[in-house]
């Protein structure tokens, strides 16, 4: 208990090791428990579908289904193996189902999942770039493939031999908070040039950022985050940011004698998948000298699409812009996409550079550490290259445009039945619909559709009005899974209407 007695006690034990004694499992072994897994996990994955979508277990569920205690010797794999279907599996919500439509996808595919196993073996932590040069190159180089595919402007890419460049982030929460930083950084050293006298906490009290009131909380969270204020600007009819609401917006604060210093633009937002006007917006942005982020987290994958570009007019206009591989096309999480024109002002708010970190090569290449809120980071630039190699992008257009192609076949669905009412635009691959009707009745709608365990769904609300959101998101989803989603509704609504 804290004694000497304890400290010889370890001795003794760690004396009575055999050194020639591996702890560790052996290549052998391994190859067979990955082998059993990766058979696994492609009859999981190719039978999703004749799974129930939704667990049927209460909180709790799994404590009574493990030990007490870790085991003192080895357990084997096959019975860890066993153990999947035992106790992970009841509690599992399957987002790759055909059968699950809530919230927005996250992507999966065998490319992605193979690049893990190697980014876990390799298990290099790219801080630097001496830390793994491959790890900081490769992310360079596929942020550059990335941005191509997307039509992003030059002074965006690495490769245009400018300032501009691409990192990998965990998730557009960072990436939002991540610019947002880099805006306050920069628009206070401008403030300090105009009044010296001013320090630093009065500057900041006067900060303010804008997002449309359909912005994503993550927005909302990165103004508490980064200490500042963070105005919600009203949006139009069709539910997007408009040019003119936000300069009103920036007038009145700048006659409060505040300084406006971010705005986030959405390209997809999560109620409704609306695309806030980024062409009246980052102009205005640029006229009032606050730095403008594009946050596109699920829609922007739509953009390697020719026909979608036009969602993104404007995009010159901003200093970053973010969108998630690890939603819609096909590369695990987490892969969030962001680039930026001049990284510097993000570099040099984050920058703490002890010895330890320092190496010959500096100033040569990027340092992520100094892009992002962590400093660890993973080998993540793998998944988009294996993806991007054996897919390419005319099969990852092809999913984008199946998708879409399926909220379309739900939608024609759901217009046939006159009990139903759609909300808004059908964007992308997103259907917001509900009964005609009480707020009350769709939300009991809802909940019989998902107590049913069939299909899953999620709510929104916009002015009030309640509705479901119908959202593709398995790429195992085929035209007779939409008609299946839709007979689950549309028997709900049976049952419903009878009492």
């Amino acid at each position: 208990m804290g004694d000497g007695n304890s400290k010889n006690t370890l001795k003794i034990n760690a004396d009575k090791l055999d050194p020639n004694t591996s702890i560790d499992m052996e290549a052998p072994e391994f190859r067979d428990f990955a082998k059993s897994m990766v058979d696994y996990i492609a009859d999981y994955l190719e039978n999703i579908r004749d799974r129930r979508v939704l667990p049927d277990v209460k909180p709790g569920y799994l404590r009574p289904l493990l030990p007490d205690t870790a085991p003192v010797k080895p357990d084997c794999w096959e019975d860890v193996m066993k153990d999947i279907e035992r106790v992970i599996m009841p509690g599992v919500t399957h987002w790759h189902s055909p059968k699950f439509h809530a919230y927005f996808p996250t992507a999966n595919s065998y490319p992605a999942i193979v690049a893990d196993m190697l980014s876990g073996a390799i298990a290099c932590i790219g801080f630097t770039w001496i830390a793994s040069p491959a790890c900081t190159e490769l992310e360079v180089v596929m942020l550059d493939w990335l941005g191509k595919m997307l039509d992003l402007p030059a002074d965006f890419l690495a490769c245009s031999g400018g300032k501009g460049g691409g990192v990998i982030q965990g998730t557009a929460s960072e990436a939002t908070l991540v610019a947002l930083l880099g805006a306050k950084a920069k628009k206070m050293q401008q403030v300090k040039k105009e009044h010296p006298d001013w320090e630093d906490h009065i500057i900041v009290s006067k900060l303010v950022g804008y997002c449309s009131a359909q912005a994503h909380s993550s927005v909302e969270r990165a103004g508490l985050l980064g200490g500042v204020k963070l105005r919600l600007v009203p949006a139009d009819e069709n539910n997007r940011l408009r040019g003119d609401a936000l300069e009103e917006a920036i007038k009145k604060d700048l006659a409060d004698g505040l300084i406006p210093f971010y705005a986030v633009v959405t390209l997809g937002t999560t109620n409704s998948c609306a695309f806030d006007c980024l062409e009246e917006c980052g102009t205005i942005g640029n006229k009032y000298n606050v730095w403008v982020h594009v946050d596109a987290a699920y829609a922007g994958s739509a953009f390697i699409c020719p026909e979608y570009r036009h969602l993104m007019k404007g995009i010159e206009t901003a200093e970053s812009f973010n969108f998630n591989p690890h939603k819609w096309m096909l590369v695990n999480f987490d892969c969030s996409a962001m680039w930026l024109k001049d990284p510097s002002w993000v570099v040099n708010a984050f920058n703490v550079d002890p010895l330890y970190l320092k190496h010959d090569m500096q100033g040569s290449a990027p340092d992520y550490r100094h892009w992002q809120i962590p400093l660890g980071r993973r080998f993540r630039a793998l998944k988009l290259w294996f993806v991007l190699r054996l897919y390419g992008i005319e099969n990852l257009q092809a999913h984008i445009r199946r998708h879409c192609n399926f909220a379309k076949q739900f939608e024609k669905l759901c217009l046939t039945d006159k009990r139903f009412e759609i909300v808004g635009q059908v964007n992308m691959g997103l259907v917001c619909f509900r009964l005609k009707g009480s707020n009350e009745l769709n939300e009991t709608l809802l909940k019989r559709i998902n107590g049913r365990g069939n299909i899953h769904m999620v709510p929104s609300k916009i002015r009030d009005v309640y509705f479901l959101r119908m959202a593709i998101c398995s790429r195992f989803t085929k035209p007779e899974d939409i008609e299946y989603t839709w007979k689950e509704v549309s028997r709900s609504a049976d049952e419903l209407l009878k009492h």
